[in-house]
């Protein structure tokens, strides 16, 4: 049944046939049996159907609820009777908010260190996806603000503040100040990332309060296209000082506090909460420990 469970929620995450048998890496006839076998054992039907894949019924919604919780808690048993015959092995998913992506290197440069035969996947998405993501068990873990939106039912690690800057050319305008305000810095010519990065709402929450409604001229969800773009001297933008530290700017680029009010949000490890973790999740949740100390001492 474990197997099918898995065609399961591959269907529900992909919302296509062809996509989920591809996806689990057999044929759509092979899939599409498996899951009609699955509704003969279950005695109900998980899947609207027509010409196409049309959703999932409202049992079909509490069934992939608990295939989740099935297939998670599988994987889990699998991978420690493995790390109990082997040691610890295998390939950690991880998604990352744009803003943290510089510092994700803190956590997996001494974990692979201390498990070479771990292996990462390392994905840029915003904090909504990250959520998405772990729940659909399509990653381990993910790295994303701690506040502001709901989690949902996770395991968290705190690992740092965001402090906000103003990144701009030297000789540009407010470039000789020691700080600034979100008023003053509203009023630039901005790049910023775009409307679906919750760092963006958090900006646009910071400069409305001043009274400034966010008009960038460019939007991008790299933050490299971001820095590309300060450097020309022809924009400016707004990034959390670690992101800003992480690029190793030149000496005509300026970093300046914006203030008034100075404003701090937290960025953590997140995981799906279940007990026990899987080996690698537990260890990853480790490492974040451990730099989370260290960032506090």
């Amino acid at each position: 049944m474990i197997d099918k469970l898995e065609f399961f929620i591959a269907l529900a995450n992909q919302k296509h046939f062809g996509r989920a048998a591809e996806e689990c890496g057999v044929t759509q006839p092979t899939l599409s049996a498996a899951i009609r076998q699955l509704e003969d054992q279950l005695g109900v039907m998980l899947v609207s159907r027509g010409s196409r894949f049309q959703g999932l019924t409202p049992e079909g919604q509490r069934v992939l609820e608990w295939a989740r919780r099935i297939v998670g808690d599988s994987r889990t048993m699998r991978e420690e009777m493995r790390a109990a015959r082997k040691g610890l092995a295998g390939h950690i998913r991880i998604a990352a908010i744009p803003t943290a992506l510089a510092m994700v290197q803190k956590i997996t440069t001494p974990f692979q260190e201390r498990h070479p035969d771990v292996t990462f996947s390392i994905l840029s998405r915003n904090s909504l996806q990250v959520l998405s993501l772990l729940e659909n068990l399509e990653i381990d873990a993910g790295i994303t603000y701690l506040e502001n939106e709901p989690l949902g039912r996770v395991t968290s690690v705190p690992l740092y503040a965001e402090r906000y800057h103003l990144i701009t050319a030297a000789g540009s305008p407010l470039a000789d100040r020691t700080s600034v305000t979100w008023k003053e810095v509203g009023n630039l010519r901005l790049c910023l990332l775009t409307a679906d990065m919750q760092n963006r709402r958090i900006i646009n929450r910071h400069l409305a309060e001043a009274g400034i409604v966010a008009k960038p001229t460019l939007e991008s969800n790299s933050m490299i296209v971001l820095f590309s773009h300060v450097q020309t001297g022809r924009w400016a933008s707004i990034m959390p000082k670690n992101i800003a530290d992480s690029f190793g700017f030149p000496v005509d680029i300026r970093k300046i506090p914006i203030s008034d009010p100075e404003a701090e949000h937290l960025v953590g490890l997140v995981a799906t909460h279940r007990e026990p973790f899987t080996p690698l999740v537990s260890a990853l949740l480790h490492e974040a420990r451990l730099l989370a100390e260290g960032v506090k001492n």
